[in-house]
């Protein structure tokens, strides 16, 4: 099908509402359109040097964590949670404020969920299985976990409105689901056809998107995809393209060009979207890893200048790369140091300039690593 006469599907009447049947997706895709061309080639060439850089960073690990609380962050501000970047990367509830606990919450869900789910595909391919186990721990003590999480919705769901009478948007019927599914996961592993796995992700967030398969999390989870897809074909070794800071920076474009393509067909405008997404996004994750490499090699040096108790602070930035806030007490137990000692290593690093201290308190002191965290606000 040529990207540029893209019929979107049908309404399909139901009782007293009409549905949206998408057309399946499994199947060749060609464009004449020169700038996704450009695009596409752009994209792919800066996706494959972030992916470079992830194969020669040293103890690239240590930074990935940080990647991955970054796309649940913004990917969750998309649907409206007001967690920040110092409460994502907290892991105790007590220390967030009561009123944010439930945002906090669903935050931490997306990391397990990315986490695990990263995990599973060195034992599962991408599938509706993977998702539907994504699903179920997304939705783990949150709002929204009485929807059969884990599971396709047996029930008509839509999207704004308060009823299906005035929703902007009726995806479509429970009962067209599997279908729809079956031909989307056979689109993602489908040899036969020559579709560019950037074109053919983007398709596949569409068409998701417009299945919405779930009764709640459908965009967490079809943005979580990306990040599935990108590493189960290759493109990426690691998590470390955060692509929602680009959607929600663009909430509104984001949404519309979606919408383009049900209501009117324009496939080629919710692609060229996409595709500039995963440019910029890969091109700030290039720049990222090369501050980290730079910040890392000064911050060794300023670490040597310690003499004999360099080793406890370089242990100490070690943890940092991670989750670049911490208490005292908290890098004693996870050392197996003494608090003086953890205390006097902060201290330490405090004059070199790399930590600072958040709070100002006498007791229970916060320090992070700030020109590290700093990277992961813009």
């Amino acid at each position: 099908m040529k990207i540029e006469d893209f019929q979107p599907g049908n309404y399909k009447p139901q009782f007293q509402y009409r549905s949206f049947d998408p057309i399946p997706v499994n199947r060749p895709w060609t464009w004449d359109s020169p700038e996704i061309h450009q695009l596409l080639a752009e994209a792919s060439r800066h996706v494959g040097e972030l992916n470079g850089l992830s194969l020669i960073v040293p103890d690239v690990d240590r930074f990935i964590q940080m990647h991955v609380v970054k796309e649940a962050q913004t990917s969750s501000r998309i649907e409206g949670t007001q967690t920040e970047m110092d409460e994502a990367m907290e892991d105790d509830p007590a220390e967030i404020s009561p009123e944010k606990r439930d945002d906090w919450k669903e935050v931490r869900n997306y990391v397990q969920a990315m986490n695990q789910s990263i995990e599973r595909l060195h034992t599962l391919p991408l599938s509706n299985r993977l998702l539907c186990e994504a699903h179920a721990i997304l939705m783990q003590g949150v709002r929204g976990e009485g929807k059969t999480p884990g599971e396709f919705r047996r029930s008509q769901n839509w999207i704004g409105g308060a009823t299906l009478a005035d929703a902007v948007f009726i995806p479509p019927h429970h009962e067209d689901l599997p279908a729809l599914m079956t031909d989307l996961e056979a689109f993602w592993h489908d040899e036969t056809i020559f579709v560019p796995e950037l074109i053919r992700i983007a398709i596949s967030h569409y068409q998701f998107e417009t299945i919405h398969p779930f009764l709640d999390g459908n965009g967490r989870i079809g943005r979580l995809l990306i990040t599935l897809y990108l590493v189960s074909k290759g493109l990426l070794r690691l998590p470390c393209l955060y692509v929602s800071a680009h959607l929600e920076q663009h909430r509104a474009a984001y949404y519309d060009a979606l919408t383009a393509v049900r209501t009117r067909g324009d496939l080629a405008h919710w692609i060229r979207f996409f595709l500039v997404a995963i440019n910029e996004t890969a091109k700030k994750g290039v720049q990222t890893f090369q501050a980290i490499h730079r910040l890392r090699q000064t911050a060794m040096t300023q670490v040597q200048s310690l003499g004999k108790r360099a080793a406890n602070a370089q242990r100490v930035l070690d943890l940092l790369y991670a989750k670049p806030a911490t208490t005292a007490g908290a890098l004693a137990n996870r050392l197996g140091i003494s608090q003086p000692t953890a205390d006097r290593t902060l201290a330490e690093l405090r004059k070199l300039g790399i930590v600072h201290e958040l709070t100002g308190r006498r007791r229970n002191r916060v320090f992070y690593f700030k020109d590290y965290y700093q990277l992961f606000l813009s």
